[in-house]
């Protein structure tokens, strides 16, 4: 088995390396829900916002969600669509699935006929997409790191120390580059 990562990146974690130049993705972690020839297209995990989800959600979505949870941002591109990703009981009721058993939930689903089969839930305004060979010059640049996702990167009660989790669970030289400063021009 080859430690080479896939070229097509749906269902993985894309992390910004320190070299991003992009202010929308300083220290950020993407799920990607899509990516092909064509484009891409993912969500920011590590960004909640200050809305909580039973305010700023039409209430049948809202109410799949935890009380207290914010809608998170999920990425520059239509910050007012919303991507509601899950951890599917039976993946099959997915609309997409990224990995696992963690998928988007179809946008036409009738939340209170799919509340029981959701067991967390949490929901992005915005995405992150890119045109026709963007990604892969970003990647080609070492603008971002792949990794593997686990359930918990998506529904982790600690966004903002999601980057340096994920870097330091890749191990090796990643470790050091997880406990870097913000501002390494601080240290």
């Amino acid at each position: 088995m080859s430690d080479e990562p896939p070229r097509y990146r749906a269902g993985r974690l894309l992390v910004a390396a320190p070299s991003m130049l992009d202010p929308n993705f300083h220290r950020a972690v993407l799920l990607m829900l899509e990516h092909s020839d064509e484009g891409a297209l993912g969500v920011v995990l590590n960004r909640p916002t200050p809305l909580v989800a039973r305010d700023a959600l039409p209430e049948d979505v809202a109410a799949t969600i935890g009380e207290d949870e914010h809608v998170h941002e999920g990425g520059p591109v239509q910050p007012e669509a919303v991507i509601v990703l899950a951890d599917f009981a039976d993946p099959s009721r997915a609309a997409t699935i990224a990995f696992d058993s963690i998928g988007v939930v179809d946008p036409d689903a009738e939340f209170d006929q799919l509340r029981d089969q959701l067991r967390s839930v949490r929901a992005y305004g915005g995405y992150a997409g890119w045109g026709e060979g963007q990604l892969e010059s970003e990647i080609a640049v070492a603008a971002w790191i792949d990794a593997e996702g686990l359930a918990e990167d998506i529904f982790t009660d600690d966004a903002p120390g999601l980057w340096s989790r994920v870097l330091d669970r890749k191990g090796g030289s990643y470790r050091l580059v997880a406990r870097m400063p913000e501002d390494p021009s601080l240290n």
